[in-house]
């Protein structure tokens, strides 16, 4: 696309940067439910290592924040990378020695390390005059196309190329780890001010009460939320119940991860067109769309509509949400806000991780669909009844 001529070589480091570090989380969501049956003490517990793995992105949010403030991006991003291959070659190791705890161990570590990958979104936004945010955050995600290309690929590549099963893919995703740090480490930040400036402006709890604040978190937590929810249950319910084989179960997924990229690529044109309001309209109606879809059947197509659709709610909600943040805070306030954020966001994320398994293992997939629906529905309220966000929105799109 020609905007992207304008965007310069550091925002599309981040970008592949992004997609080495980020496939993680794609590997994960494909077998770590797989591998869960074959190891976890009991069935409910089959989805614990992909939710633990979302569940050490929320704990980590908050202390990345403040280690980003008091030593800069840079080295975060680096020490996390580091983090993140000692995490899979922990899983190899816990997969060979048939430890389930350990496994479980090495997920919390690869989703405490993912903390800084989700900052690569904001590093891309603080590198580029404002006007051009909406644009490197789109090129910015469109990483994820790739992450969703080079995670499950090594998941299925690894799984027999040692003794123990998938043991080797967690092999294959170290060294993609370390080809992302060698990668970030070209990055240089470019935002002015001190370190220390999150120790200064307003309180959290006044920047929290701005209605622009309040429905840039909640679009992107629904999306997250719902997103995780229903992905983190698909792999099992999919090849495990509905009896798919793992081609199909991995075509589905990368599908899934690239419509959530994908929409990156006009994403700046549909904003400029129709600005935050009604993009965000469009994702909601996006997850409705797919719940209605997936609870009609459990064929090949009805799950591979369903996730696709969802990618694209997803999509639509949380760029909308991220780009929108960005006009609660002051550059001396971005730290701290930005990290909380990512606090709540995947906190969200961690909740809705964590009860899948258990929902469709008393409930099924059908289940996990209908539990879906009353958070889509809450936000939709949130959206209408508010009337200072209305206003507040008009105006800066």
């Amino acid at each position: 696309l020609p905007y992207m001529k304008i965007v310069p070589l550091q925002v599309w480091r981040l970008m592949v940067a992004y997609a080495l570090m980020m496939a993680g989380t794609s590997l994960m969501v494909l077998i770590a439910g797989i591998i869960g049956t074959q190891f976890a003490p009991s069935p409910g517990l089959a989805t614990l290592p992909v939710a633990l793995a979302i569940v050490g992105v929320a704990l980590s949010t908050l202390p990345t924040g403040s280690l980003q403030n008091r030593f800069g991006r840079r080295k975060v991003f680096i020490s996390y990378g580091f983090l993140a291959v000692t995490a899979a070659l922990l899983a190899a190791l816990s997969l060979v020695n048939k430890s389930f705890g350990g496994f479980c161990f090495a997920a919390i570590l690869m989703g405490w390390s993912g903390a800084a990958g989700h900052q690569y979104r904001f590093a891309a936004m603080e590198s580029v005059p404002a006007e051009l945010a909406p644009r490197a955050t789109s090129v910015l995600l469109f990483g994820g196309i790739l992450a969703a290309a080079v995670g499950p690929d090594i998941a299925v590549r690894g799984q027999y190329l040692l003794a123990t099963e998938f043991a080797g893919s967690y092999l294959l995703l170290a060294v993609v780890y370390a080809l992302g740090i060698i990668l970030i480490s070209f990055y240089r930040e470019t935002c002015s001010g001190s370190n220390t400036q999150t120790l200064q402006g307003r309180p959290l709890v006044e920047i929290m009460r701005s209605p622009v604040v309040v429905l840039a978190v909640a679009a992107s937590a629904v999306g997250y939320g719902v997103m995780s929810f229903v992905m983190t249950a698909s792999p099992v319910s999919m090849h495990e119940h509905a009896g798919h084989d793992m081609q199909a179960t991995k075509w589905v997924l990368q599908s899934h991860i690239a419509a959530m990229y994908l929409p990156s690529l006009i994403y700046p044109w549909l904003y400029s067109r129709f600005g935050y309001q009604r993009l965000m309209w469009a994702g909601v109606t996006a997850l409705l769309l797919c719940l209605l879809i997936g609870s009609v059947n459990t064929e090949f197509i009805h799950y591979w509509l369903t996730m696709v659709i969802l990618g694209v709610g997803w999509n639509f909600l949380f760029l909308s949400g991220t780009n929108l943040l960005r006009y609660g805070y002051r550059d001396e306030e971005r730290f701290k806000v930005q990290s909380f954020n990512d606090f709540l966001v995947f906190s969200i994320q961690a909740t809705a991780s964590l009860s899948s398994g258990w929902f469709l293992y008393h409930w099924g997939w059908q289940g996990v669909l209908s539990a879906s629906a009353p958070l889509v529905f809450v936000f939709a309220l949130l959206a209408w009844f508010s009337g200072a966000f209305k206003v507040q929105l008009k105006r800066q799109s």
